[in-house]
């Protein structure tokens, strides 16, 4: 913050506080935004201000914010120190804490709690859901009680620092802890809803979730083993070809590197459930493989494709991408300085690539092989699609969900198995990379050529990524073809009537009439996901640099915090957000905001994971030569460092707008008929047999998520680092 100015964040945030309390309205009203009921803020009525809610309502415990932000203006009053920072600690968090309590004890009913009723009486009033006025003033507060711990001496007395750690705490704390303890806490109550740690024992020890008959030499073993193994082959899987694929991309032929990445990408660009539909045509029963063996050999069509190896490959297909944009942004990173120290000293490509390259990609390694594991535990679409008789832990959750018991108690006792996996995951991770230094990119000049790959692992390389990428290739050619012909499977006649259906245009008296029955479902879900995009990768970044660049108390509970909806199946995820803001406070159910969160928390890990990656090869002499030359800790964070992420912010942003266009499970409960969205659309055309119909669509998906994929890495652009091309030689080479 300016030295000039040291109090005028300070006063901002007591300003913008008392200005919530006058002019915006307190409470959300159903079925009117906030600027419908500006006309009442100074009324009586359910949409006046703070104020006038406690006089003229009798509300009176809103009184407690305005009394916190007097006493933070009394603080800022004083000159910065660390009695300044005692008056703005208490006023914060009183006004904040007496703010969220009585807004989660007093709802729409009275009090929420039945003992509250019993000693307290019945309350003559309520309350709503809060409105822009309440969340305006609370977050004032919550960033005013940061300053304080900033002026009091923690996170080195850097204001920016503490309002972003206390502000990021505050928000997964509301959107991923509170919902998904809401929805965990099922598992510790029994059939008549009482506490029960018996209940969840029995709902988890039993033979179908631990059953080891697989390795005890039979067929079948119990879904939490299926998870637990299927997990660490994809995340295996999907490391190494994400590497390797990288590597192609960065150190190989110029000419495979803009088709790479174009094809690399395409599996994240589709709904799950085509990506099944496109292996099934392959390798089902009736698909393309097994009639091509019947007819060239005599073998007899199987269903061995459903099961571990169906999953197994179409999770590889469908998270393979997540790592490869994990990894190109770490491979570029890798400063030919160190590679060519190391020829310098006589050790020749193989061996230079082996002990300098590859050690410095730990860090994307482990992110890739994290990332890569609890998105194969949370994964419920492939499995459910070509999974046959092979059951894991998301899909049992599931099917406890929606299916005829309705058995939340058991879901939640299995969400639990899937939290503690990727728990014992990320410990692992945090194990391997310890405190080693990583750093690639400093503030030193570096023009130096990136390495060629050598000839044996170019030639492996090549080997394997070429034949995936072209496995790739035919498994969308079908998909892409499946919108033009007439019947799937039957009648392969050329037509354009699917995309006649769902994309129709008309000129109508008035004007162009969006005739096509999927307009609304497309414009919606694009409109969702362009603003959840931006707001995912910004903050998953700016949690990367805290963790990254910042130590302070709770900061492993704070980067677990940050990956637990990850570790959530989205399906859990979404039921508790229905169970945490269907009431007061945050009354959300049936609006577009609660999916744009949903969309946010869900996607925020990626972010986090390929921020962390980046920042580990960034030098910190680069953060402490700015901020020597009296750069704020802002200034440098988005004039130095953010240029240099520029790899973790186009993966970040292109991943959180792609999950967000295909998303199923984790918004299948939150979508209403005013904001169906692209994914809830193409499974009511697959219920219907439509699948001409769902495939035009998936195909429309796919070239407008292409489209934005390159608007994205044009507006990004490039990292810029200095270095030289080959052929490229410098003056020392040309004098040489």
């Amino acid at each position: 913050m300016s030295s000039r100015r040291p109090n005028a964040p300070v006063w901002t945030c007591v300003a913008a506080g008392l200005l919530a309390y006058f002019v915006l309205p307190w409470y959300a009203i159903q079925d009117t935004s906030w600027w419908e009921a500006l006309p009442q803020v100074f009324g009586s009525a359910e949409g006046a201000n703070g104020v006038m809610q406690a006089l003229l309502q009798a509300r009176s415990w809103l009184w407690i914010g305005l009394f916190g932000l007097a006493i933070c203006a009394l603080g800022a009053l004083l000159p910065t120190g660390r009695t300044q920072g005692r008056l703005l600690l208490v006023g914060g968090a009183v006004g904040a804490i007496g703010l969220a309590l009585s807004a989660f004890l007093i709802g729409a009913r009275g009090w929420t709690l039945p003992v509250l009723n019993a000693r307290l009486g019945e309350l003559p009033v309520n309350q709503f859901g809060i409105g822009a006025g309440g969340f305006i003033a609370l977050s004032a507060l919550i960033l005013l009680a940061a300053f304080g711990l900033a002026r009091l001496g923690f996170f080195k007395g850097d204001l920016f620092v503490s309002g972003a750690v206390v502000g990021c705490g505050v928000l997964m704390a509301l959107f991923i802890a509170y919902p998904v303890s809401k929805a965990l806490a099922g598992a510790l109550l029994d059939e008549d809803g009482r506490a029960s740690f018996a209940a969840f024992v029995a709902r988890i020890g039993t033979e179908r979730v631990w059953g080891l008959g697989c390795l005890a030499g039979g067929v079948r073993c119990g879904v939490a083993w299926n998870t637990l193994v299927l997990a660490l082959l994809t995340a295996a899987g999907t490391t190494f070809l994400g590497t390797l694929m990288a590597l192609m991309a960065e150190r190989g032929s110029r000419r495979w590197q803009a088709p790479l990445r174009v094809l690399a990408l395409l599996p994240i660009i589709t709904p799950p459930f085509v990506v099944g539909l496109g292996l099934i045509l392959l390798f089902g029963r009736a698909g393309v493989v097994n009639q091509l063996l019947e007819s060239a050999f005599g073998i007899e069509p199987t269903r061995w494709f459903y099961g571990m190896p169906g999953v197994l490959v179409a999770q590889l297909f469908a998270f393979t991408p997540i790592a490869f944009m994990i990894m190109r942004g770490v491979v570029q990173g890798v400063s030919p300085s160190l590679e060519e120290a190391a020829q310098m000293l006589r050790a020749d490509r193989r061996r230079t690539f082996f002990t300098v390259t590859l050690p410095l990609l730990k860090p994307g390694l482990a992110n890739a092989f994290l990332v890569g594991f609890i998105e194969s535990i949370a994964d419920f679409g492939n499995p459910v699609v070509v999974g046959g008789q092979f059951s894991v832990l998301s899909t049992d959750i599931f099917f406890a969900i929606v299916g005829a018991q309705y058995d939340q108690g058991r879901a939640a006792s299995l969400a639990w198995v899937l939290t503690l996996f990727a728990l014992g995951v990320f410990a692992l991770q945090r194990a391997v990379l310890g405190k080693q230094n990583y750093t690639t990119v400093s503030g030193k000049g570096d023009a130096g050529i990136a390495m060629a790959l050598p000839a044996g692992v170019r030639r492996t390389i090549y080997g394997i990524a070429l034949p995936w990428i072209a496995f790739t290739v035919v498994v969308y050619l079908f998909a892409f073809a499946g919108g033009f012909v007439q019947t799937w499977g039957r009648d392969y006649t050329f037509t354009l009537n699917h995309f006649k259906t769902a994309f129709a245009l008309e000129w109508g008296q008035f004007g162009i009439v969006w005739a096509g029955t999927a307009w609304n479902s497309l414009i919606t879900t694009v409109k969702l996901a362009g603003i959840s995009a931006p707001l995912t990768a910004g903050l998953g970044l700016l949690i990367a640099w805290l963790l990254a660049r910042n130590e302070f108390k709770g900061q492993g509970a704070f980067e677990f915090a940050a990956l637990l909806a990850f570790a959530i199946p989205g399906t859990v995820l979404g039921v508790s957000y229905i169970l945490a803001f269907n009431v007061p406070p945050l009354e959300l159910t049936g609006t577009g905001l609660i999916i744009v969160l949903c969309f946010m928390f869900r996607n925020l890990p990626v972010g986090v994971r390929a921020g962390t990656a980046a920042f580990k090869q960034l030098d910190r002499s680069l953060d402490e030569a700015s901020l020597m030359l009296r750069a704020s800790t802002s200034q440098t964070l988005f004039k130095v460092v953010l240029p240099l992420l520029k790899p973790a912010l186009v993966a970040a942003l292109v991943y959180s707008f792609v999950r967000a266009m295909t998303t199923v499970s984790a918004v299948i409960f939150l979508v209403t008929a005013e904001n169906e969205l692209a994914t809830t659309y193409i499974i009511g055309r697959v219920g219907n047999g439509d699948y001409g119909i769902a495939l035009a669509y998936c195909t429309v998906l796919m070239i407008l998520m292409s489209v934005a994929i390159a608007a994205v890495q044009l507006l990004v652009g490039e990292r810029k680092l200095g270095r030289r091309k080959q052929g490229v030689p410098s003056i020392a080479v040309a004098a040489h």
